[in-house]
């Protein structure tokens, strides 16, 4: 695969040291990065900083020696995969909105026909001027992407809108905007993710081990293929992928409640979460109290999600996942049959690197005829996209 490479402009705020970490974490995507730093941006953050982190020459002054023999702004604008700027200053903002090119990073944004990604971050009050408002929407209206500032304490002390989006929803959206395959376009994806709860009291609760990695994973992976996903997820550490539509639960009645109501609407389920098969038969309003005696909860069951989408499914493909800590191969299958799965993603949760809560997974898919295809230990993206790839050779 051809390496992607992001020019990435720095503008002049007190964010501007953000910006080094989404560089890192681009290089750590094996994604090649050239960093375009305004005057002003260098008052904050060295060059060096970047060149370091970038392992490319930084630009600066649009009338330095060239270090190539090139015109470095067209050279740039034209190597681009994706043109980011983060953080976006109500001024580059103005400039680019009203076609003014007079310094480096203002010259390149003009010249480039790669996509282009502006992440703002100022003043509250400058960010709701309504001047700033109206570059904006004429820039999202030109087809110019816009990542949204977060809320919070801002610098000057003041507290609103206008702080940097966070640096992982940046390389989230730079993930998407560069995925250039889109084969999953026009489809319709749900996917549930995470564990369930299931309140025993207002205190308590009955869960499981699921961290959500692989859910998001899925979810992340059929964005970017070009799919309309909607993600179902219980509680969960993980930032909200970026581009999809997200509904946030707590039970398995609830993840149940809401799966059924998007079925009709969806072309393919993949439902990864791990969802509590039983739930306390009464939640007690108050909090019990320790005695001296044993407690025991009694439990009632809950609805098999996936056995009810199989009983009702018309066109949809329908994946299901095993978590499993024994007899892997014969559990998954009894399930694809029992629950009228298209096919089925087992992994043995005991293994090392597979399982809950780290960064990758060890599967096997199962097929509807029993066909098993087994997956070495990769990163649960890679895991994700190989379910995709999957779902494309199903033949129906």
């Amino acid at each position: 695969m051809k390496e992607k490479t992001v020019v990435l402009g720095v503008t002049g705020g007190i964010a501007a040291y953000k910006a080094l970490d989404i560089v890192s974490k681009l290089k750590k995507k094996n994604i090649n990065v050239h960093v375009i730093m305004t005057d002003s941006a260098t008052k904050f953050v060295t060059p060096l900083s970047f060149q370091s982190l970038s392992q490319n020459y930084v630009v600066v002054d649009m009338f330095a020696e060239p270090k190539h023999w090139e015109i470095q702004h067209i050279s740039l604008a034209e190597r681009a995969d994706l043109f980011v700027v983060a953080p976006a200053s109500a001024n580059i903002i103005g400039k680019i909105a009203n076609g003014i090119a007079d310094d480096m990073l203002s010259t390149t944004v003009m010249a480039t026909k790669a996509p282009v990604l502006i992440a703002p971050a100022m003043n509250t009050n400058m960010y709701e001027n309504p001047i700033v408002q109206r570059n904006i929407k004429l820039l999202k209206d030109l087809g110019y992407n816009f990542i949204e500032p977060d809320e919070g304490r801002l610098a000057c002390g003041s507290v609103g809108k206008g702080k940097l989006a966070d640096t992982d929803k940046i390389v989230d959206m730079i993930d998407m905007l560069l995925y250039s395959n889109k084969d999953f376009a026009g489809k319709k994806i749900l996917v549930t993710a995470g564990p369930t709860r299931e309140d025993i009291d207002p205190v308590r609760y009955i869960t499981n081990r699921s961290s959500g990695k692989m859910g998001y994973a899925i979810a992340k992976a059929a964005r970017n293929r070009g799919a309309e996903v909607i993600l179902i997820s219980g509680p969960t550490k993980l930032p909200r992928p970026e581009g999809v539509k997200f509904i946030g639960i707590n039970s398995a009645t609830e993840m149940y409640n809401e799966v059924l109501k998007h079925f009709d609407e969806v072309d393919i389920v993949i439902k990864s979460a791990a969802v509590a098969d039983y739930r306390p038969l009464e939640k007690s309003e108050k909090k019990i109290k320790k005695s001296d005696d044993d407690m025991s909860i009694p439990l009632t069951k809950n609805k098999d999600i996936l056995f009810e989408l199989g009983k009702i499914k018309k066109n949809q493909l329908l994946i299901g996942f095993a978590a499993e800590t024994d007899d892997l191969v014969c559990n998954a299958k009894n399930k694809v049959c029992k629950k009228n799965l298209d096919f089925i993603v087992a992994n043995d949760v005991t293994m090392e690197k597979s399982g809950f809560d780290v960064d990758t997974n060890t599967v096997k898919i199962i097929d509807r005829d029993g066909t098993i295809i087994q997956l070495p230990n990769m990163a649960k993206e890679e895991v994700a996209h190989n379910i995709l790839d999957h779902i494309l050779n199903i033949k129906r």
